[in-house]
């Protein structure tokens, strides 16, 4: 940052953050910078993409600021920030208005470590900064959770797809075997995972202090016996957990203490009576009533046995998929498990088959609809497909926790048409063990039925899923222009959308570029655009990204629909070996259209795609007559330019990179002069060419 002190220019330090880390950290970047611009305030920028950190902010720059401000949907650490004037925004506040946030920022009041969390948070009513606080706990809790769930549940699989031996018990490692091991190492990282989402969710409240007492009572909360509990409080009690210890510690951290008891609150007074005050509560309190319920859960299913297998099918497959791996599956898992020894097993081929639904569904609904996850969530779902197969429903955790709303209705009834169709068809397991890989092992009787029970209860499952993600889209939509795509509940269930029509005067400048870089595909690594600008293309990079035949000028009539634009270009590109399935290219573009317009104003569209189907990154152009096509009925004016982009699958950030330049080139009125004036394919792709550079 420049030293404007002796101007008396306005010095404000910017952090953006979406939950994807993606389009919006980048758009409310771009939007900040233009409005700065425009308002004479310097200005810098601190991204937090899922690259990382980007442009991190000195000590010396942060001394000689005058105001913070904070746009971001996920939990970002003040400490730093200690003593300065501090404005708590969400990341939509700055896309759609950054003017308005820049001179908020300006006047709000001084941050003090140890204060109110986000007292100047930028709200549409009274109970959003509530939302928005739970939501970037838990994000922040399941962001950390992944990993645990990653590596614990894939080396147990492993572990029992190579060492594992049907035996009456359950499907067994012997004990002296390097499977044991490696399984026995899966199953410490496993049994992290409910402590670390509740230690994530508490620090994610009240920060570090937060963080102990979270990690303690998440333990609690899975150690049944202190609770005379059997099966635990699972993956849910975790959440509960989380969020009590860290309103708990919010609370301790806000009593007086002066300034010699400050220096011990964080590090023993804050941890000791958060984790005693919410272990005694769910000891004391909450345990005995989830023991007490699960008991009785029990008895009411030996009652139901004789009375409809159809009935108790459909209830134990409701419960096994409800929690995943928590208090109800281990509950309808023990009483499976239980009928075994008495010489009953169908309600354990109810359960084997419902296991594995909502993994298997989680991951298939990810792979049917990449565009609308996020990259995390598509991780979480090819590792979720691979547990689901060795009967390890507790695969499905990270996206049902992200999308508790969409994911966990699903499963619960995929679950039970599985374990329905199961008792119907009188499938029985002779292990205490579920999934397709008991089936292949020949631990199940009909083992065609038990494939036919599992893909009905997974078409339910995916099929729901789908929907619930698709109306949960469609209504962020139409109530956030700026939404982040793919997250639970509030931004991450919904679509990139445009963002221009909100934008301040201040900020219009760059709009354009900011939608179109929130409209890149969902399936790249976010990338700076500052970074990107900063890239240095060489001429042969730039020549071979688009050629005289890949220009179509004035052939295409004004009546031309997006579908014919896009398939003259994508053709022109298959022409010269670029594209090797059209079809799917087109798909693609489509698919990323349906989340929202790439028409960016100034009679500009820019629309993408990214698939396997690219054989190297391609920009193709289309010129169109005036008055301009209809791009969509989104779009705000007709489009004349049309820059189509095509990277591959495996291209990186290339069509970012690609995206962001153009977009920044179009908002120039002589270059978009010289490409409506330019009169063979050439002097087009001399233009296009110079914006590359």
């Amino acid at each position: 940052m420049r030293d404007a002190r002796d101007r008396g220019t306005p010095r404000v330090l910017a952090i953006t953050a979406c939950p994807t880390g993606i389009a919006h950290t980048y758009m409310a970047a771009e939007n900040l910078e233009a409005a700065a611009h425009e308002m004479g305030i310097e200005l810098r920028v601190e991204t937090h993409g899922s690259v990382g950190v980007e442009g991190a902010f000195s000590a010396e720059e942060i001394a000689n600021a005058d105001a913070i401000l904070i746009s971001a949907d996920t939990v970002i650490d003040k400490q730093r920030f200690a003593g300065k004037r501090l404005l708590s925004t969400s990341v939509d506040a700055a896309i759609k208005d950054p003017a308005a946030v820049l001179k908020r920022a300006q006047s709000a009041p001084v941050w003090t470590a140890g204060g109110a969390q986000d007292d100047s948070t930028d709200t549409a009513s009274s109970d959003e900064p509530l939302r928005r606080q739970l939501y970037q706990a838990l994000m922040n809790g399941v962001s950390h959770m992944v990993p645990f769930v990653v590596t614990g549940g894939l080396l147990i699989a492993v572990s029992l797809s190579l060492g594992g031996e049907p035996s009456p018990e359950g499907l067994a490692i012997p004990e002296d075997s390097f499977w044991f091991m490696l399984s026995s190492i899966g199953a410490l990282a496993f049994g992290l995972m409910v402590p670390v989402l509740s230690a994530y969710i508490a620090s994610g409240i009240a920060g570090r202090p937060g963080l102990a007492p979270g990690f303690i009572t998440g333990m609690i909360a899975v150690t049944g016996s202190l609770y005379n509990s059997d099966a635990g409080a699972g993956f849910i009690g975790g959440i509960i957990t989380g969020f009590l210890s860290g309103y708990v510690a919010l609370a301790v951290k806000k009593i007086p203490v002066g300034k010699y008891g400050a220096a011990i609150m964080p590090v023993i007074v804050i941890p000791i009576a958060t984790t005693l005050i919410v272990g005694l509560l769910f000891v004391y309190v909450l345990g005995g009533p989830i023991s007490s319920l699960f008991a009785a859960l029990t008895t009411w299913l030996a009652s139901l046995e004789g009375a409809s297998v159809i009935v108790l099918g459909a209830i134990l497959g409701a419960m096994i998929a409800f929690d995943m791996g928590g208090p109800f599956n281990k509950t309808a898992f023990l009483f499976g498990g239980g009928m075994i020894a008495s010489g009953n097993a169908a309600p354990m081929g109810m359960v084997a088959a419902a296991i594995a639904v909502p993994p298997l569904a989680v991951g298939l609904a990810t792979l049917l609809r990449r565009s609308w996850f996020n990259n995390a969530e598509r991780d979480s779902g090819i590792a979720a497909l691979f547990m689901g197969f060795f009967g390890i429903t507790e695969g499905a955790i990270p996206v049902a926790a992200a999308r508790p709303l969409q994911v966990i209705p699903a499963n619960v009834a995929g679950g039970a048409v599985a374990g329905a169709v199961a008792g119907l068809l009188h499938v029985e397991d002779n292990v205490m063990h579920g999934g397709p890989i008991v089936a292949i092992l020949g631990a199940v009787d009909n083992t065609l039925g038990f494939f036919i029970a599992l893909a009905a209860g997974i078409a339910v499952t995916t099929g729901l899923i789908i929907v619930l993600v698709g109306i949960s889209r469609r209504q962020q939509q139409d109530t956030s222009p700026a939404a982040e795509t793919a997250a639970p509940a509030e931004h991450t269930t919904a679509a990139p959308a445009p963002a221009t029509a909100g934008v301040s005067a201040a900020g219009a400048a760059t709009a354009g570029a900011g939608t179109a870089a929130a409209a890149a595909t969902e399936d790249a690594a976010g990338a700076s655009p500052e970074a990107a600008e900063t890239t240095t293309d060489t001429a042969s990079e730039a020549g071979e990204l688009i050629t005289a035949s890949l220009v179509a000028l004035d052939t295409l009539a004004p009546d031309s629909s997006q579908e014919e634009v896009l398939r003259t270009l994508v053709h022109a590109a298959s022409e010269q070996d670029r594209i090797t399935h059209p079809e799917q290219v087109i798909d693609a573009a489509r698919s990323r259209e349906a989340h929202a317009s790439t028409a960016v104003g100034h009679h500009v569209a820019i629309p993408h795609a990214r698939c396997s189907a690219v054989a190297r990154p391609t920009l193709a152009f289309a010129r169109i007559p005036e008055p301009g096509m209809q791009w969509d009925e989104d779009a705000e004016d007709r489009v004349r330019m049309v820059f189509f982009i095509a990277a591959p699958e495996d291209a990186g950030t290339e069509h970012l990179r690609i995206l962001s330049k153009l977009a920044r080139a179009t908002m120039r009125e002589d270059i978009r002069a010289q490409l409506l004036q330019a009169t063979t394919a050439e002097e087009a792709v001399a233009v296009i060419r110079s914006c590359m550079h």
